[in-house]
């Protein structure tokens, strides 16, 4: 099947390559245009691009891609996958494919719409997520369901361990969708009332709130864009935190435990959140124990309050 992806970050790669493994003539790559990264802003071409350029396949980048329905049209590919492309589709773009456009997402829909889907489960909390294979429309995120594969999410997945896992279902649904739409056995659900999630930002932590909710924000915002707190003279970026039980009536945000062979255990709302995994501004990544070895924060400090 001659087929165009339409991709951009790690997530999408795994799809775009067993597509290509499975043999599927993948006429071009849409891909979002090269972006600076880094504290020196180095031009960097997206994963999904790297990829293309390897296997010989070619790379289309348009900044604006609802200009781009002629050139698309051209290809004369049957259809279209996209797997977090990150722009719209105009109602000309998805006319210009006989078979459609189909869409891996990161979530059960019709929950979690939208980007970020993966944090924002996480953050809220969620026993399980998954990958829907639907039909694209012009809407965001509302077109006919295809194929679903649930995923749990446990205590211990961040985002990015999430990611990895979600990404690797996808690609396995993907190739499973093209080839039931080859034999023509399509069976769409339409969806119903849904959810739409924002973007999530850099945030500050609020140890007022439930040890659970803490851990679920920091596991959800890592490793990018992260949860963060201050102590001292300190911004400490985190990576991961575990909720644990906790009866000390310290005041919230206090720091109960300073031993390297016990964690950074700082005093929650309701329980307690060992930070497993940080980072201090403008330092490397490290576990919680060489942090407390060097003695940086120790136990009576307290965090200080976001700033609203």
């Amino acid at each position: 099947m001659k087929i165009v992806f339409a991709g951009t970050p790690a997530f999408a790669l795994p799809s775009l390559a067993a597509l290509h493994a499975a043999g599927h003539d993948i006429a071009a790559v849409l891909t979002q245009p090269d972006a600076p990264q880094g504290r020196k802003g180095v031009l960097t071409p997206p994963p999904v691009k790297e990829f293309a350029i390897k296997a010989g396949i070619p790379v289309l980048q348009p900044v604006r891609l609802r200009d781009e329905g002629e050139i698309l049209r051209a290809v004369g590919a049957e259809l279209m996958v996209t797997c977090a492309y990150g722009q719209l589709l105009t109602q000309e773009i998805l006319d210009a494919f006989p078979l459609g456009v189909w869409n891996v997402h990161a979530s059960l829909l019709p929950a979690y719409r939208g980007a970020a889907p993966i944090a924002r489960c996480i953050i809220d909390g969620a026993e399980k997520t998954g990958v829907t294979i639907m039909k694209t429309d012009i809407g965001m995120d509302t077109g006919d369901v295809f194929l679903v594969e649930e995923c749990a999410v446990t205590d211990e997945d961040t985002c990015g361990t999430l990611t990895e896992k979600l990404a690797q279902s996808g690609a396995r649904l993907i190739v499973d969708a093209l080839g039931r739409i080859a034999r023509g056995e399509i069976m769409l659900t339409k969806q119903g009332a849904g959810t739409v999630c924002k973007k999530v930002a850099r945030t500050e932590v609020d140890f007022t709130r439930s040890a659970r909710e803490v851990s679920a924000l920091v596991r959800g915002l890592s490793p990018a864009p992260l949860a963060f707190g201050r102590i001292g003279a300190l911004t400490l970026n985190f990576y991961h935190a575990q909720a644990v039980p906790c009866a000390d009536d310290a005041p919230c945000g206090t720091v109960l435990c300073d031993q390297p062979k016990e964690g950074l255990l700082v005093k929650c709302g309701d329980g307690a959140v060992k930070i497993m995994q940080l980072q201090p501004a403008g330092g490397k990544i490290m576990s919680a124990r060489d942090f407390l070895n060097g003695r940086k924060v120790q136990k009576g400090q307290c965090f200080e309050k976001p700033v609203l």
